[in-house]
Order: C-alpha cells, then structure tokens, then sequence
C-alpha cells in the first residue's frame, strides 16, 4: 500500500481483525479454478453468473465499438444495441456443431 493511501485510513481499521463471529467473504485466489470446482460441486461460484456475464459483456461491448467506429446505445435490459443491426449482428456467431445454444 502508497504510504499516501494508507495516511487517509484510520489506523485501527488497519490493524483490525475480523472475529471468527463476524462475517468473512467468500474468498478466492483462482476465479477460474474457482468456476470449474463449482461445476464440480455444484456450489455457488465467488462472483454470481450476473456478475461475471455483465464484467465480459462490457468488453465484447467495446469490441464492437471500436471495430464499428462509431458511438453505439446499449440497452442492458434487451441486451441488445439500439437501433443498430449491424452491431446487433455481431453478438453472435455460427456455432460449430454438435455445440448449440439453446435458450
């Protein structure tokens, strides 16, 4: 940590420690890993599917900006582009078989 940062910090929140009664987050060193043991285990992954959906999403987004060039208006409940075919035709690829999504 910048000596800069941690002069705006309290110094007791530096030193705390939380309890073992307290709340600890879910913790994870490998998003990855994490997603795949969770297909495994059937547990909930550390980011929920919304989260990691809309965190790609944004890149696919700007991709498509810049190989547009041009400003697009994303509408995220439609998750689709606004009056804009063209950009709307590159969300989506051909599938290579047998490989399909079905909605």
């Amino acid at each position: 940590m910048s000596p800069h940062l941690a002069k705006t910090f309290v110094a007791k929140i530096l030193e705390s420690v939380i309890g073992s009664d307290e709340v600890h987050l879910y913790y994870s060193e490998d998003q990855h890993g994490n997603w795949l043991d969770c297909i495994k285990t059937r547990q909930a992954p550390i980011a929920p599917a919304e989260i990691g959906h809309r965190a790609c999403s944004t890149c696919l987004l700007h991709h498509i900006a810049m190989k547009t060039k041009r400003h697009l208006r994303w509408d995220p409940a439609k998750e689709r582009f606004i009056n804009d075919d063209a950009a709307n035709a590159m969300l989506s690829r051909p599938q290579r078989a047998p490989y399909v999504m079905s909605v």
